[in-house]
C-alpha cells in the first residue's frame, strides 16, 4: 500500500485553524475596508484629473475646459498588499487621442497587470532571503495574503532585484576608499543539466579607510584559475578600483599568479587557517593535535620576534617528525607572516580570510532548505542580496583606527 507523502496529514479543520472564527479580528477587517475605500478614492481622483471633470459633471460648449473623454463603467481587480488581499472596483474610461479616435485610460496608481504592491513583494522577497524556500514562504504568508502566494510568485518577487543586481555589478568604484582586499573562492551547489554540480563563486571583499568591510564582487567564472581571477580583478580595475595597500588570499595558485601579474609589490598575506588545513593534510591523524598546538603557538605568538623563533623551532622539529609538514610550511614563504608588518591591533583580521568564510557559512545556513540552487547566476545574486537587504551585516575589521599607519618592512628572518 502506498501513501502520498506530499498530501497534508491534517484534515481541513486543522489546516485552517488560524483562519477560523476564533481568529477573526474585527479591527483588521475594518482597516481593510477603509483601505479599499481609500484606494478606490485615489483612482477616482486620478481619473477625474485625466477627464478634467468630476463624476457626473457635464461640460458644454464655451466652457474653459472641454471634455477629453468619457467613463464607461467599472471592473473588479484584486490587489494584494501588506494590508492583505482586496477586491477593488477600478473605473474604466476612454480618452480622446491626439491622432483621432479614442484610447483606453490606464491608471498609474495601479498599472496594468499589477496584482501586488511593491511593499508586499518586498515582504515576500525578505521572507525568502531570511532563510527558507519558496514553498515555506507561501505557507508562512498564506494567512496574511489570503492563500494567494504560490512558489512561482515568491520566485518572481525576489528576482525583481535583478535590475539592482545588474546596476551593482556595473557601479563605479573610483570613489571607494579601499585600503585592503580579501579574496577567496566559495563552493555552492547549483543545477546544471539537471544535475547538482558544485561551482566556485569568486568573492572579493574590500576594507575602507574607516575599517568597514564591503562586498566588491561575487562572480562565477568557471573555476579559480589565473584567468578566472584576472577576469574578476580586471573588471574591478576597469570600474575604478584603486591599487590596495594590503591583500589577504586563501593561497590558491591561480589567484597568486593573477595578483603577481597585477600588483607584484603589494604586500600579500596567505590565510593562516588555510595553511593549517594544508599542514594537517600532510600529517598522519595521530599527529594532528600536536601539530595544531605547535602551529598555533607560532601563529598566535605575542610579537614578531617570538613568531620568528617559534617558526625556526617548528621547522627543526617537523623536519625530523614529518618532513612533508615542514616542506608545506616553507612553501608558503614570507606571505604566511606578512601580517606581522602591520600594527598588532590588526593582526587578528589580517592573517585570515575568515571574513569571507563567515559570509559563506551564513549563506549556506540560509540556503540549506533549498539544497540545490537553480543556476550559478542565481547563487551569486542571492549571495549579494543577503548583504544588500541587510539579512547579513559586516562589522569593521579589528584594529581599524590604525589602518592609516604605514606597513613596515618584513621583520622576520626566514632562514631556519
Amino acid at each position: 500500500m502506498t501513501r502520498d507523502i506530499t498530501a497534508p496529514a491534517a484534515g481541513p479543520a486543522e489546516t485552517l485553524v488560524f483562519e477560523g472564527g476564533d481568529w477573526f479580528d474585527p479591527l483588521e477587517e475594518a482597516v481593510r475596508g477603509k483601505v479599499r475605500s481609500f484606494i478606490e478614492a485615489i483612482i477616482e481622483e486620478e481619473l477625474e484629473a485625466s477627464l478634467s471633470r468630476k463624476r457626473y459633471e457635464r461640460r458644454g460648449e464655451g466652457q474653459a475646459t472641454a471634455a477629453v473623454g468619457h467613463r464607461h463603467g467599472h471592473r473588479e481587480r484584486t490587489l494584494t498588499g501588506t494590508f492583505g488581499r482586496l477586491t477593488i472596483r477600478v473605473p474604466r474610461a476612454r480618452l480622446e487621442a491626439a491622432e483621432g479616435g479614442t484610447r483606453e485610460w490606464k491608471s498609474s496608481v495601479i498599472p496594468a497587470y499589477q496584482r501586488r504592491t511593491r511593499q508586499a513583494e518586498a515582504l515576500i522577497a525578505g521572507a525568502y532571503l531570511s532563510g527558507t524556500n519558496t514553498r515555506r514562504v507561501r505557507r508562512a504568508l498564506a494567512a496574511l495574503f489570503g492563500g494567494t502566494i504560490s512558489k512561482d510568485i515568491v520566485s518572481r518577487a525576489w528576482r525583481k532585484v535583478v535590475t539592482d543586481w545588474q546596476a551593482w555589478n556595473r557601479r563605479d568604484l573610483s570613489a571607494e576608499p579601499i585600503l585592503r582586499l580579501i579574496l577567496d573562492g566559495t563552493v555552492v551547489k547549483v543545477r546544471l543539466d539537471r544535475k547538482a554540480t558544485a561551482i566556485s563563486l569568486l568573492v572579493v571583499l574590500g576594507v575602507r579607510q574607516d575599517g568597514q568591510k564591503v562586498l566588491l564582487a561575487i562572480r562565477n567564472m568557471g573555476g579559480e584559475s589565473e584567468a578566472a581571477w584576472r577576469g574578476v580583478l580586471d573588471d574591478l580595475i576597469a570600474r575604478g578600483l584603486r591599487t590596495p595597500e594590503f591583500i589577504v588570499v586563501d593561497g590558491g595558485a591561480g589567484l597568486e599568479k593573477a595578483l603577481c601579474a597585477l600588483w607584484p609589490t603589494v604586500p600579500t598575506q596567505r590565510c593562516t587557517v588555510h595553511k593549517h588545513r594544508n599542514l594537517l593534510a600532510h600529517a598522519p591523524e595521530r599527529l594532528h593535535d600536536e601539530l595544531t598546538a605547535d602551529y598555533h603557538d607560532m601563529i598566535y605568538a605575542e610579537s614578531a620576534k617570538e613568531i620568528e623563533a617559534r617558526r625556526k623551532s617548528f621547522l627543526r622539529k617537523w623536519r625530523l617528525k614529518c618532513a612533508a609538514v615542514a616542506t608545506s610550511l616553507e612553501e608558503a614563504g614570507e606571505n604566511l607572516f606578512t601580517f606581522t608588518r602591520l600594527p598588532k591591533s590588526q593582526w587578528r583580521s589580517a592573517r585570515t580570510t575568515n571574513a569571507i568564510e563567515r559570509l559563506h557559512e551564513e549563506f549556506k545556513r540560509r540556503i540549506k532548505t533549498q539544497t540545490v540552487l537553480p543556476c550559478a547566476e542565481t547563487a551569486a545574486m542571492l549571495f549579494w542580496a543577503l548583504l544588500a537587504s541587510g539579512q547579513i551585516t559586516m562589522r569593521k575589521v579589528n584594529g581599524w583606527p590604525t589602518l592609516a599607519e604605514q606597513i613596515v618592512a618584513l621583520p622576520l628572518d626566514l632562514a631556519a
